[in-house]
């Protein structure tokens, strides 16, 4: 990251997914394994704010509990202006859920999973919902993937920008890659890619 053809927080940077609801309990955040014990929702994007100070961090998903909508609220205020807030358990990709996170500025982006929701329609209509409210989405895979490749042209067909299919190995996730290089190939010089981490948070 920090080679001289590589410009930290554009070209390369980090994008984080604590799965905070993996270590919520009893209304507090237990940090046992890093040494820092328990934390308030407030002391937790405390922490995160440490973070995004020092290193390149563009994005945070489930950065807390998906029950804890109130400290979702807080942690979008204080670091939303900077960096890509993304409610994954909070939404499940539910356009209820969806609707209600863009009336209380619950987070600034969602993650959008098709086989979670269950059909095309409604994820394109959870995917209408963000556009509406100016908030960015990142087509997902999920868990059990296979080497079908219907996510990359559908991530490029909604004009997402981000596309979360875990890093690069394994035939499931390669092939998604090599789908998007196709579809690039493809379009040739049509083939525009909008850097969403060039701009301001909306």
């Amino acid at each position: 990251m920090r080679q001289p053809w590589r410009k930290p927080g554009t070209e390369v940077a980090i994008a984080l997914d604590p799965a905070a609801s993996g270590f919520f309990e009893d209304g507090v955040y237990h940090l046992a394994k890093s040494g820092q014990g328990r934390k308030t929702s407030g002391e937790m994007t405390a922490l995160y704010k440490t973070w995004v100070e020092k290193y390149p961090i563009v994005s945070i998903e489930d950065g807390l509990a998906e029950s804890d909508w109130e400290g979702f609220r807080e942690h979008t205020a204080v670091l939303g202006e900077k960096i890509q807030i993304v409610g994954d358990d909070i939404y499940v990709t539910n356009t209820h859920f969806l609707a209600r996170g863009i009336r209380e500025k619950t987070t600034n982006a969602a993650l959008i999973k098709l086989n979670q929701i269950g059909t095309v329609s409604e994820t394109v209509a959870a995917i209408e919902l963000c556009r509406q409210a100016g908030w960015r989405f990142i087509l997902s895979h999920r868990s059990g993937e296979t080497e079908d490749t219907f996510l990359a042209d559908f991530a490029a067909a909604m004009g997402s920008g981000q596309i979360k299919t875990g890093s690069a190995c394994r035939s499931e996730r390669i092939a998604k890659y090599n789908r998007l290089l196709e579809i690039e190939a493809r379009l040739g010089k049509e083939a525009i890619f909008a850097n969403p981490f060039t701009e301001s948070q909306g």
